[in-house]
């Protein structure tokens, strides 16, 4: 839209800034393909006193326009010029190009089919058309008589189009939502007749027939104080049908006169819900909150449209027929279940469900047969008077979308409807949500116990639970196949569960078939959301991040949001707070065990570019939060660094925040498990300088078992990469890890390697690490000389090489040896220079380390007192009495 007078004036690509210039394009637009005089452009510009160069001045207006609206043909924005006709101008422009046109189209064809009874076609043009304003016609325009008269046209169309579309919502049965709008409306527009009816209707069909009384009554005297006149007839007769408790669907029954029709004797109370579940356990609560909504507890409105969705099989079916089981005394007319799938499997279309149902609501001749060939607009008047007087419940059951539904809503307006869908049904007016959640591990374990049938230890009941994701339809048929197999125990079961290649296999028992309930949820994704259901099989942990979804998937995390909050509209994926305001997906045992089988019928290819996608990501986060922990411990320049560091569409920073420590917690067990799937792929590049950055973290945090694994694993890599620089790297990690256990022998050994493949990369940053673990080794054997020696050739290195981190550690192996050798002030002032390195370098770390060994020096010490000989390793007891193995 080019051109909009239906606000604020806006012109693209640019609005003229000028006063006299938007009055003058305003007056052209508002006659947009007429003739617009210049006696009628003068007078709206300047009044009884145009200039005397009026003409001149004029034609300048009118020469500035036309290069606007040549710039905006430049810019290829439709077509629109200023012609020059007496006895004035036309503006031409397409009618699309301006939104008082399209206003006026989408208004007539409303019009022409509320006057058809379509009201749907009417509501869509209506919506359309009052979506156009923006605010009040011509805003920031100078109006002259012409354009203030065309200003308040426009304004009395859009109330009559506002009225309009009203009076479709509420034929279409949306009266509960209406209220509100129309609350605000009557209060703005206190004297107009139409809208004060229409939320009288609405109202009265909510069942709120005092406060629908009290609008008419509020009218009645606003016209008698301000106009000293009566309501109209038409709202008069509406006034007395509310006061006769008559039926009432609309006011125009009331303008036409239509005799109302009269309401026939309500048929027998219909039943036809399914046999409740056996052991509908651990949903106490939920159904107390429902039932409350249903009923309208603690003064609320009843919810009449309740929608309960959730994953598949977490017991949504039984969940609503046991709700309208516990409601049954609020519908007497009934309580009717429609399956809104065929016998295939695939969802109904709108037509079958009103045929279903219809059927359904026969209980004798009385009641009208539908025609099996019969539209949809035809049976939906028959439910509409078939339900006519009936108080019924109906639940709909596995919806697909709201085109199936609606024809029964916007029919059975007095009806509570109950639906059940994986995801929320979107486009369906009243809708009020209830997610239904899987059952709490103790609510599974206790229905698994109920209906095993043998006797079941309470930890192995635990983790069978837990692996069926605590869906009641996966616990009974995990139930179901113990008691199938008696020599199975509940280990037996738990230990086939665990196999996550065969957990669907276990739990396939006829109707209580897991996997056919979860591919009838992927199947009705789109192609997007089912590439992403399958590429989550990868993820290394239950819970990603949206990064790591979207390098699985090969895309940014804006474009993968669509496709993943989909999975989790649909009950196939949940969600749960992060740190710093983030989200992680979390997927089930179930849902993975699927997108695995699923992904196992895809090109190797596909899955091993996916692994090289998520290892790169991972790896430029986990150097990013090392260095935040570790500063200059990463060598710029050394091993791995030439390569990308990371995907352009990765920004670390915002991935990790500022708190790296939380990071690498929440990503670890990740971490871990794409490193090993990188070795195992033959990635041997990611797999030693994934775990370069990640092996720190476990060094900090004293996780040796973890630690170890890796670093054999980095080391391997880094020998097939045929990367020495790499392999002195993993071997100086290998060292400090038996530096650590206390394996002095050991770690001399890995050092010595470190520091001859260092060498022979010429990495001297690693070289000085290696000299500084060997100088570390032969303190702790007790030769102190020898360890100064060595970590006086580390620090000279350290400094020639800009190496802040190594000169800290090499001043603190000094201050130590200094200290062994009884000479407490030379350790002072090293552990003073270790500080000012750790400062130098911004690592509050280190820096807080230094301070603290100074104090606790300074307070002084005895033989055997624990030493913190780098930061949170400790050494307890004399050096000499460690064991060297």
């Amino acid at each position: 839209m080019r051109f909009r007078l239906l606000g604020p004036l806006q012109v693209e690509p640019q609005t003229p800034s000028a006063a006299k210039l938007r009055t003058a394009l305003a007056a052209l637009l508002v006659g947009a393909n007429t003739v617009v005089s210049t006696d009628n452009l003068v007078d709206e510009l300047w009044g009884a006193d145009p200039p005397r160069t009026v003409t001149t001045t004029l034609q300048v207006y009118i020469s500035q326009l036309r290069k606007l609206l040549s710039a905006g043909a430049d810019d290829g924005i439709g077509r629109a010029f200023i012609e020059t006709r007496p006895p004035g101008y036309m503006f031409h422009t397409d009618p699309e190009d301006l939104d008082l046109h399209a206003f006026e189209d989408l208004r007539a064809r409303g019009e022409e089919a509320y006057s058809r009874g379509k009201f749907a076609a009417a509501g869509e043009a209506l919506h359309a058309a009052l979506g156009l304003w923006r605010g009040p016609a011509l805003t920031g325009v100078v109006r002259g008589q012409r354009l203030e008269a065309a200003a308040s046209r426009l304004q009395l169309l859009k109330t009559e189009s506002l009225e309009q579309r009203i009076a479709v919502d509420v034929w279409l049965g949306r009266h509960r939502r209406l209220t509100g709008e129309l609350t605000g409306l009557v209060e703005e527009y206190p004297l107009r007749e139409t809208l004060h009816a229409h939320l009288i209707v609405a109202l009265y069909r909510s069942n709120r027939q005092s406060e629908a009384l009290t609008v008419y009554e509020r009218i009645r005297r606003s016209l008698a104080e301000e106009m000293g006149i009566d309501p109209g007839h038409a709202l008069r007769e509406l006034h007395q049908r509310v006061l006769r408790s008559e039926p009432i669907t609309h006011f125009d029954e009331c303008l036409d006169g239509r005799a109302v029709v009269e309401v026939r004797s309500a048929p027998a109370p219909v039943v036809r819900l399914p046999r409740p579940a056996r052991g509908m356990t651990g949903r106490d609560g939920q159904l107390e909150a429902a039932e409350a909504q249903l009923r309208g507890a603690g003064g609320v409105d009843p919810v009449h449209v309740l929608g309960i969705t959730g994953a598949a099989g977490v017991g949504k079916t039984a969940f609503a027929v046991e709700l309208a089981r516990r409601t049954a005394d609020r519908h007497p007319g009934g309580q009717v279940f429609v399956s809104l799938r065929g016998a295939d499997g695939e969802p109904l279309h709108a037509r079958a469900v009103l045929l279903r149902l219809l059927r359904l609501l026969r209980t004798g001749p009385e009641c009208p047969s539908p025609d099996p060939d019969a539209g949809i607009d035809e049976l939906s008047d028959l439910l509409q008077v078939t339900v006519a007087g009936r108080l019924l419940l109906l639940v709909l059951d596995d919806a697909s979308c709201a085109a199936q539904i609606e024809p029964v809503t916007a029919a059975a307006t007095a009806s509570t409807v109950v639906i059940t869908s994986r995801k929320p049904v979107s486009g369906l007016d009243g809708t009020r949500t209830f997610p239904l959640p899987p059952l709490t591990t103790d609510a599974a374990v206790e229905l698994l116990r109920a209906q095993a049938g043998v006797p079941l230890e309470v930890d192995s009941a635990t983790h069978i639970a837990r692996l069926c994701g605590c869906s009641p339809l996966a616990l009974r048929s995990a139930a179901t196949a113990l008691a199938r197999h008696p020599r199975w125990s509940g280990a037996g079961l738990r230990a086939r569960l665990a196999d996550e290649r065969a957990r669907l296999d276990v739990l396939a028992l006829g109707d209580q078939d897991v996997r056919g309930r979860l591919l009838t949820g992927y199947r009705e994704l789109d192609d997007a959301e089912r590439h992403a259901f399958r590429m989550l099989a990868l993820a290394p942990q239950p819970d990603v991040a949206p990064w790591c979804a979207a390098a699985l998937l090969g895309t940014t995390a804006d474009h993968v949001e669509r496709a993943v909050e989909g999975l989790v509209r649909a009950g196939l994926l949940g969600t749960r707070p992060s740190g710093g305001g983030q989200v992680r997906y979390v997927g089930d045992g179930l849902s993975r065990a699927l997108a695995a089988e699923l992904l196992a019928e895809r090109d190797p290819q596909e899955i091993r570019r996916a692994t090289t996608r998520l290892c790169t990501a991972y790896r430029a986060l986990a150097r990013y939060a090392d260095d935040l922990l570790s500063p200059g411990a990463r060598e710029t320049g050394g091993p791995g660094a030439g390569e990308q560091d990371h995907p352009d569409w990765l920004v670390p920073h915002q991935a990790v925040g500022a708190t790296p420590l939380r990071w690498f917690a929440e990503e670890r067990a990740g971490i871990a498990a794409t490193l090993r799937r990188a070795h195992d792929a033959g990635l041997w590049q990611l797999t030693w300088t994934l775990a370069e950055a990640f092996l720190r973290y476990l060094e900090a945090g004293g996780e040796w078992e973890e630690w170890d694994g890796l670093a054999r694993l980095a080391l391997t890599a880094a020998r097939r990469a045929g990367d020495p620089s790499a392999e002195a790297s993993i071997l100086c990690s290998q060292g400090a890890l038996a530096w650590q256990r206390r394996q002095f022998v050991l770690a001399g050994t890995h050092y010595e390697a470190a520091r001859s493949r260092a060498l022979e990369a010429s990495a001297r940053r690693t070289e000085a690490r290696a000299l500084i673990g060997l100088a570390d080794v032969a303190l702790g054997l007790g030769g102190v000389v020898k360890a100064g020696r060595i970590y006086a050739k580390a620090s000279l290195l350290c400094r020639a090489e800009g190496d802040l981190r190594g000169l800290a550690d090499a001043r603190r192996g000094l201050a130590f040896a200094a200290l062994r050798c009884g000479d407490p002030a030379t350790a002072l002032q090293r552990l003073a220079e270790c500080e000012q390195a750790a400062g130098e370098l911004r690592d509050r770390r280190w820096h807080a380390y230094a301070r603290r060994a100074a104090a606790g020096l300074r307070l002084g010490s005895v033989p055997g007192d624990p030493l913190e000989l780098r930061p949170g390793v400790w050494e307890i007891g004399e050096p000499a009495a460690r064991s060297a193995l």
